[in-house]
């Protein structure tokens, strides 16, 4: 960063000068995510629905067949007693 006769050139000055704000504003960026805990606590929120939601998918899926199963059960025994098959 220094010339010859020991003195520093006004360009590179300037280059060391961009990359310490780039990296401070990484830095500062960084600290805000820290420290927004609405936003953090959405994120996390929004995580724990989606893991919810994809358990009852799997879930969901067998308790409706059950469900379905149940009702055309109910529903044959209905007829069978009408017909007066079922006693």
């Amino acid at each position: 960063m220094t010339t010859v006769k020991g003195q520093t050139d006004p360009e590179q000055l300037r280059a060391e000068i961009a990359r310490t704000r780039a990296a401070l504003g990484e830095t500062v960026a960084a600290l805000v995510a820290k420290t927004d805990v609405k936003a953090r606590t959405k994120a996390a929120a929004g995580q724990a629905v989606d893991r919810a939601r994809r358990r009852i998918g799997t879930a969901g899926a067998a308790t409706a067949m059950v469900a379905v199963g149940l009702a055309a059960a109910a529903g044959l025994v209905v007829v069978l007693v009408r017909r007066g098959r079922w006693s």
